[in-house]
């Protein structure tokens, strides 16, 4: 009965897939402030999206190990599971971006999909007590004028990214279902908030404003998202491990729905530039008219709700990106694709002489 009384855990190695990226590397994080004495194994491929100096203080610190790795290979998987036993898994890991899936779909299924199957297999062989797959509100599809996405919602996903996520879900429930594994799904809306990959639209709005440059907005731009601060998100996603009860899905949300147009025009309002730089663009295929989320389930049941308004993430969030200029340049220009060989090539290529089998 998934409406009954959870009961809180803790876990002492949690395994953090995607953990360079935007939303991992902020769950790091969280984790580290609020769960000191968990000790965090951060796997990531670092892929375009993915970036080691989002992780540069936490990994400064005791209880925090990167290991780079692909959760689509066995091998990579396989290597961490052994090494380091996690009591618990947060699968991050993913291809994101609706545009880039609309042209490149083999590489979505590849990771989104076959990487999620990899990591269930290595938690069923090695007894790991519980797996969170952080998914999408897309995989529901599209909402007409009114009502709200629940948990009961039916899936019915409308682009390549969405097909991908929604597949891992039902893996995941199949696992739980077929072989009796302790999994926990999240469903979450839009993010925004300190380093989020420029390709998405409150962070490419801040790039291009910054530089008075076109911000190109998809359609008529009142598609409605429901937006919220990641710092937010990862609160949820922390209280899904400790307390969300196995086989549950949680929806989570910001309870803000709002046209694109509207987040556009405010980010132009606080950094004091004019309207004019905005460009109505050809619309994308499969491009969800409105997402909105019922979190009742979540807030109810586990107690959590969102602490941030929406007005004030995002002057929070404008004011990091224009604190972190040397991050927004590393990220256009394609250096921090070399942090991670600055950081640690000399040290992995001295543990491959040495035969050491110790992490960077």
């Amino acid at each position: 009965d998934v409406m009954s009384t959870p009961q809180s855990r803790k876990f002492d190695r949690i395994l953090v897939t995607g953990a360079a990226g935007f939303i991992g590397s902020n769950f790091v994080d969280h984790m580290q402030s609020h769960h000191p004495d968990s000790e965090i194994i951060a796997l990531d491929s670092l892929t375009y999206a993915g970036n080691m100096e989002n992780l540069a203080t936490a990994d400064a610190g005791e209880r925090f190990t990167f290991v780079r790795g692909d959760i689509s290979s066995p091998t990579d998987v396989q290597a961490a599971f052994e090494q380091y036993s996690p009591d618990a898994v947060i699968n991050f890991a993913a291809e994101t971006h609706v545009d880039r899936s609309l042209m490149d779909v083999a590489s979505f299924i590849q990771t989104n999909i076959c990487g999620t199957q990899v990591l269930l297999d290595a938690c069923g062989k090695h007894g790991v007590e519980r797996f969170v797959q952080v998914s999408t509100d897309e995989v529901y599809g599209t909402l007409g004028p009114d009502g709200r996405f629940t948990e009961q919602s039916p899936i019915t996903p409308n682009n390549p990214y969405a097909a991908t996520k929604a597949s891992a879900d039902l893996l995941v429930r199949a696992a739980h279902e077929s072989y009796g594994l302790d999994v926990v799904i999240t469903r979450c809306s839009n993010n925004f908030g300190p380093r989020q990959f420029p390709e998405k639209l409150i962070p490419l709005v801040i790039a291009n404003a910054l530089e008075d440059k076109p911000l190109p907005i998809y359609g008529d731009g009142m598609q409605v998202r429901d937006w919220i601060y990641v710092a937010d998100h990862c609160a949820a996603i922390a209280t899904v491990l400790t307390d969300g009860l196995p086989g549950a899905a949680y929806n989570i949300g910001g309870d803000h729905d709002v046209a694109n147009l509207v987040v556009v025009k405010a980010i132009l309002g606080i950094l004091g530039k004019p309207e004019s730089l905005i460009r109505h663009v050809t619309d994308r295929r499969g491009h969800d008219r409105r997402y909105a989320m019922d979190c009742a389930y979540l807030q109810d049941s586990l107690g959590w709700a969102p602490k941030h308004s929406f007005e004030q993430a995002l002057q929070g969030t404008v004011d990091w990106y224009l604190a972190n200029a040397d991050w927004c340049e590393s990220v256009k220009s394609g250096d921090y694709i070399h942090y991670y060989e600055r950081m640690y090539g000399n040290r992995l290529r001295e543990t491959e002489d040495n035969g050491s089998p110790e992490p960077a």
